[in-house]
């Protein structure tokens, strides 16, 4: 069994608040624009880390994640990509990646918005986007998201609302 805590769209910005849930996680995964140092602060903790660049990171981030990341986590497929839209609203050449490559859970960023949903023309497919943990945007809320991986099966998933943004 894996913990797991998701963010994304941190933008530079990573708290107290934020760190004490990846401590508590097995693994940390991020949705894309880290922005600057925030990769740096979650290495510290000496966590597995899984990513996706973002259209805000520079060539640093580039160089450690890639645009998409597919990856297997306790029998569950995971695709990663920052800008992927969501059921229904995918970007461009998404859903034909996610039919092909049949991933169980689908991660996204970029919006700012939290969504948890199934993908009823994918079968098995779960979209989340974890919304936006850091302090840039036009989101209120902060959030990110935490849950478990067994044997194939997600559970546990919790919403974390990490305070206003402003």
């Amino acid at each position: 069994m894996k913990k797991i805590v998701l963010l994304s769209d941190t933008h530079g910005y990573i708290d107290e608040h934020i760190l004490k849930f990846c401590r508590e996680a097995d693994e940390i995964w991020h949705g894309g624009d880290w922005g600057q140092d925030v990769n740096e602060k979650l290495e510290t903790l000496k966590k597995p880390i899984q990513g996706v660049y973002g259209n805000i990171d520079g060539q640093k981030i580039r160089a450690i994640y890639p645009e998409i990341c597919r990856f297997e986590c306790e029998g569950i497929r995971v695709f990663i990509k920052h800008i992927g839209g969501y059921p229904g609203h995918y970007a461009a050449g998404v859903k034909t990646d996610l039919i092909k490559e049949k991933p169980d859970l689908f991660i996204t960023g970029h919006s700012h918005i939290l969504k948890v949903m199934r993908d009823n023309a994918i079968p098995g497919l779960l979209h989340v986007n974890p919304g936006a943990a850091g302090i840039s945007g036009f989101h209120k809320m902060r959030t990110m998201v935490n849950f478990k991986i067994d044997n194939g099966k997600i559970f546990d998933m919790n919403v974390i609302e990490l305070g206003s943004r402003g």
